[in-house]
């Protein structure tokens, strides 16, 4: 299948390689975007993925994009292209969406920003590949385990797989063994309860732990 072969496809493809953990925030609130950015670093996850799940998120994306803290801030749980025009404007270098999402895949191609769009199914991944998504998130991907990375690439061999949903130090290392490109750290790494009492050393704590379980620091 033809991937997109634009700067910013090739430059995310080849940054999640070199990097392949997304710390996937989800939390009620997010006191200094800044500094949470900063401890994740520190713990060695450069990836920092806001959702649209999150209250305030526009904010919190520009203040955590202003202030130059060494990660590429994305946001996800992207839905409409509304979502990815604001995303975008508060700073976003990526946008995520949980599904093939037409509307924001547009928008992103517009805009000159990557998008690794959600799918499931061998079906769902070619319609994403369509779309232009630079890498293909499946979710949930505790559903079917690590071997089925294996599986996609068959027919997919050339299609970057990201793993989302169920990753842990327990099987992340598995999923990159068997072909995904890059896998998403949630609440192991970044549970909303210490995000929302900013106890930042707690998750640099965990992201070294995440890190480490990978054979990377």
């Amino acid at each position: 299948m033809s991937l997109p072969s634009t700067e910013q496809a090739l430059e995310l493809r080849a940054a999640l390689s070199a990097d392949p953990v997304i710390a996937v925030v989800r939390a009620p609130r997010i006191p200094d975007p800044a500094a949470l950015c900063a401890a994740l670093a520190e713990g060695g996850i450069r990836w920092v993925e806001f959702t649209f799940t999150t209250p305030g998120v526009t904010q919190a994306l520009a203040r955590a994009s202003a202030a130059g803290t060494g990660c590429r801030i994305g946001v996800g749980t992207v839905l409409t292209a509304e979502q990815a025009e604001r995303g975008i404007e508060a700073g976003a270098s990526f946008l995520v969406t949980p599904g093939c999402r037409a509307q924001v895949a547009r928008a992103a191609r517009e805009a000159g920003v990557p998008v690794v769009l959600g799918a499931l199914t061998p079906t769902e991944v070619a319609e994403a590949v369509e779309l232009g998504a630079a890498a293909v998130k499946i979710f949930p991907a505790r559903a079917f385990g690590p071997g089925y990375f294996k599986d996609l690439a068959g027919p997919y061999p050339d299609v970057p797989l990201v793993a989302s949903g169920g990753v842990s130090t327990l099987n992340a290392a598995d999923f990159l063994a068997h072909g995904a490109l890059a896998v998403c750290a949630g609440t192991e790494v970044v549970a909303p309860e210490l995000v929302a009492a900013a106890d930042w050393a707690a998750i640099t704590r965990r992201a070294r732990l995440f890190t480490a379980a990978l054979g990377r620091r």
